[in-house]
């Protein structure tokens, strides 16, 4: 008979590529790990690690099973959100992975609220940026997490994912309060043809959305700084040193020296929450949604 919980550490294996990004995901030692995976081997009478440089690679045998162990450990997800949905309660555990400013300004209120409806509800969080929670829930690390996309460029959502709209959070273009353009109610884009760029670190989804749109705009973006927190780049901002868009959601006083203005071709994130199907009838996650909804509703801009 096959052990779960070993199951489960081959699965971590596999996903994370490692024993050690595994023993991370699982919260448990790399010698625990390498115990669970020693037992497996002896269980099914076949080797499922071999030495790969200074790391290790599952054999075919670990391959495949890795893969049944996937499909295994679906399904067990699969009938605990059936028990939780006939039981009904909001109970247990769920862990949430949220981008910053939504960590800052979403998340506090709807813990908030969670905790006061459902005080046997434990909620674990992280801050990461919507990539990296998207790929925390698809191994099953995070339950949810919010992420986001632009109005005028949507990131797609893999397959075995449920998503659900939480919010609108417009953004507006910080810059210096001596910018010839600081005065104006409203401005245009290419406006700021001529100026530097404070933007999100490359690779970042953000980033490729910023250059992206100011490219549809006909300009050629100069980024003199990479900054992935927004309160660092208004920080640049003040110092003078150029002009960034900061969305609303989560934004907190504007630094002295700093002017917001809003811009014509208004520019809107789309901020949503995430989960595996196979957890979708979970009454914890339904629960963490609805707040979030709760909360965010208001919010829009």
């Amino acid at each position: 008979m096959l052990n779960l919980e070993r199951l489960r550490t081959l699965d971590a294996v596999a996903r994370h590529g490692s024993v050690s990004g595994a023993a991370d995901g699982l919260h448990v030692t790399t010698s625990a790990v390498s115990q669970q995976l020693s037992k497996l081997e002896r269980e099914i009478g076949q080797q499922l690690l071999a030495k790969n440089g200074r790391g290790v690679r599952l054999t075919d045998a670990g391959l495949l099973l890795a893969q049944h162990a996937a499909r295994i450990l679906s399904q067990v997800e699969l009938a605990q959100s059936d028990i939780e949905a006939q039981r009904g309660q909001v109970v247990g555990e769920v862990r949430i992975a949220a981008f910053p400013t939504a960590a800052r300004g979403l998340l506090p209120g709807a813990l908030a609220a969670l905790r006061t409806a459902h005080p046997d509800l434990r909620v674990k969080t992280t801050e990461l940026e919507p990539e990296r929670g998207i790929r925390e829930v698809l191994r099953g690390d995070a339950d949810l997490a919010i992420v986001l996309d632009w109005s005028n460029k949507k990131a797609p959502v893999p397959g075995g994912l449920e998503r659900a709209h939480l919010l609108d959070d417009t953004a507006d273009v910080a810059v210096h309060a001596g910018h010839p353009l600081a005065a104006r109610d409203e401005v245009d884009l290419v406006d700021f043809g001529d100026d530097d760029w404070v933007s999100w670190p490359e690779g970042e989804f953000c980033h490729d959305w910023l250059m992206f749109t100011l490219r549809s705009q006909g300009m050629e973006p100069r980024i003199a700084h990479l900054a992935a927190e927004h309160h660092t780049q208004l920080a640049l901002i003040a110092a003078g040193l150029g002009v960034c868009v900061t969305p609303r959601l989560g934004r907190g006083p504007t630094p002295d020296g700093v002017v917001l203005v809003p811009v014509r071709q208004t520019m809107k994130r789309h901020i949503y929450a995430t989960w595996r199907s196979d957890a979708d009838r979970r009454p914890s996650i339904r629960a963490a949604v609805e707040a979030l909804r709760s909360v965010g509703a208001p919010l829009s801009s």
